[in-house]
């Protein structure tokens, strides 16, 4: 049922987008129509500007997910992943400072190493931190609360705090592989055949090294061919939930009045909640929502700025439909859940501490 319903989904969207493709077309016939034309063209300029938006850093993830495939073995990736829990923690946790990527490019990445054998809680962590902890989105928010710099500072410290207690979670209590089986079985099917291949050039190699050498060369083609076929596979897996997200993601920002912020600002608990679901329903890229966020600065106290600032970015709708093409749909839910409370007990206690 849940895979039709994602079927359903996508289809609608594509309808829907084809819909909004002949109303842009043929606009100006369309005149007397009775709908609100205002109301239409801002959600045509909001579909658009998130898919335009986010599509660069997908085709970013995907095409680092074919290269991954194509050189990355699976014993590299277990050579240089921490053995530590802790040290793994903080590996995924700042992993975003030298592979600094928009959460909506993380997915692929993500999948791909942990096909190649990654520990599934330092992947996860780096879906969580990577697109707040990396020095792009640091500028960005440095520069969009100038007049503020406690809050900017502190999105990072509260980051940073949450993906080391996530990371601490999951290792600990996560007892089976979040991927789903079709994914699972996609890694063993891969490795088994790197494995029969592997010994079968071993013996190739001690009985004819100049063919060895020839094999490796043409190898290194095939790997080459294999880059655009990879990518390609992974933004059609990905993509079209990028899409779905994207259309309804554009129907909230269009529908949902600013005059209803006003009732919830004052509000200590409802704040926070409310500006975590705004940011969730918004799917901003967390290279341009600190401005947004600085919008709402005389409207929302810091603390709950700082919840929209932190969670937005970790979860939001769009994320959470590429994450269930590739993860268990449970796990995805109970993640969501525990993201949430960290969040929000980190925000709630940054601001009885005085951090912002």
């Amino acid at each position: 049922m849940p895979n039709t319903i994602m079927r359903l989904g996508t289809a609608a969207a594509t309808l829907g987008c084809a819909a909004l493709l002949a109303l842009i077309f043929f606009g100006r016939d369309i005149s007397q129509w009775s709908f609100d034309l205002a109301r239409l063209q801002t959600f045509k300029i909001v579909f658009l500007s998130i898919i335009l938006e986010a599509l660069p850093f997908l085709l970013v993830g995907v095409l680092v997910s074919a290269l991954l495939q194509a050189f990355v073995s699976d014993k590299l990736i277990q050579k240089i992943t921490p053995r530590n829990p802790i040290a793994g923690v903080l590996f995924g946790s700042l992993l975003g400072i030298v592979l600094p990527l928009c959460e909506c490019g993380m997915i692929p990445i993500v999948r791909r190493l942990l096909r190649k054998g990654l520990p599934a809680y330092i992947g996860l962590i780096y879906i969580v931190a990577g697109p707040i902890i990396n020095p792009i989105v640091f500028g960005a928010t440095i520069a969009a609360f100038r007049t503020n710099r406690d809050l900017a500072y502190s999105r990072f410290y509260l980051a940073f705090l949450v993906s080391v207690a996530l990371g601490l979670i999951l290792y600990y209590f996560m007892k089976r592989n979040p991927l789903k089986p079709e994914q699972q079985q996609n890694h063993h099917e891969h490795n088994e055949h790197e494995h029969h291949a592997h010994h079968e050039h071993e013996h190739h190699n001690h009985s004819h090294m100049h063919l060895h050498e020839h094999n490796q060369n043409g190898g290194m083609l095939k790997r080459l061919t294999d880059i655009p076929a990879h990518a390609a596979e992974e933004f059609f897996d990905i993509g079209k939930y990028l899409i779905l997200g994207s259309f309804i993601t554009a129907i909230l920002q269009t529908f949902v009045a600013r005059a209803s912020f006003a009732a919830v600002a004052d509000h200590e608990l409802l704040s926070h909640l409310f500006m975590m679901g705004f940011a969730y329903a918004l799917s901003l890229c967390s290279t341009s929502d600190a401005f947004v966020a600085a919008s709402f600065n005389h409207m929302f106290p810091p603390a709950a700025l700082l919840s929209f600032l932190v969670f937005g970015p970790m979860l939001d709708l769009k994320n959470t439909l590429m994450m269930l093409a590739v993860f268990r749909k449970r796990f995805v839910l109970k993640f969501s859940i525990l993201i949430a409370l960290l969040v929000l007990i980190g925000s709630i206690l940054f601001d009885h501490l005085g951090f912002v």
